[in-house]
């Protein structure tokens, strides 16, 4: 079952998230972070346990982000990462956006579901704003992907 988020997921999803991001797959989130984007997060549930999370985060107006995709170990290539990036884009076609990006290091899965590599600088400028925060900012490894929805 895949479902919004709520405040009794956090830890969980703060959890999954850094234990990637542990071992150089994702960025890490502070709970704070994900407190104040909670609104922007799926889980998917099986047997009562979280095992999967996700975000559309909107960037600017016609622009939607993935962010924080991820899933238990153990759940790898089960479709739960596809249920919740179908979801993040359903949710990013109702709100009338044109575009979602992501900056990942799983290029295969996005490319897969339509995603296309693109320049860093083909993208917005309010997309960076986020980018201050990383520790890897200025010298981020992750790659662009676009995908056209609109």
């Amino acid at each position: 079952m895949i479902r919004k988020a709520t405040i009794k997921d956090v830890e969980k999803i703060w959890k999954l998230v850094n234990g990637y991001a542990d071992k150089r797959i994702m960025l890490a989130r502070s709970l704070s972070e994900l407190y104040e984007s909670l609104r922007d997060f799926y889980v998917v549930i099986e047997n009562d346990q979280m095992v999967g999370c996700g975000a559309l985060h909107i960037t600017w107006e016609d622009y939607g982000e993935i962010l924080s995709l991820a899933v238990e170990p153990t759940k790898v290539r089960r479709g739960i990462g596809s249920k919740i990036l179908m979801a993040c884009e359903e949710e990013a076609r109702m709100l009338g956006l044109k575009k979602i990006i992501t900056l990942t290091y799983a290029t295969g899965f996005f490319e897969k579901h339509g995603f296309v590599r693109v320049e860093k600088s083909s993208l917005p400028h309010k997309i960076w704003s986020m980018c201050i925060k990383c520790p890897k900012f200025p010298e981020c490894d992750e790659i662009p992907l676009v995908k056209n929805i609109g």
